[in-house]
């Protein structure tokens, strides 16, 4: 995890040797609050969304 502002509920995924992936809060696959943490390692999904790539299907690696 790049970054992710729980507040307004996006984040940014860094992807090893790609391009950086938008996360929206709805995409994340967990229980109770939905936020993640810098440094954390994520598994996911990219799909094609409005503005470019983006991750689905998120949940802790």
């Amino acid at each position: 995890m790049k970054w992710f502002n729980a507040e307004k509920g996006f984040g940014f995924i860094a992807v090893d040797g790609g391009q950086d992936v938008f996360v929206h809060y709805s995409a994340i696959q967990m229980d109770g609050y939905k936020s993640l943490d810098e440094g954390q390692r994520v598994s996911f999904e990219v799909v094609q969304g409005e503005k470019g790539p983006q991750a689905d299907a998120v949940r802790s690696a």
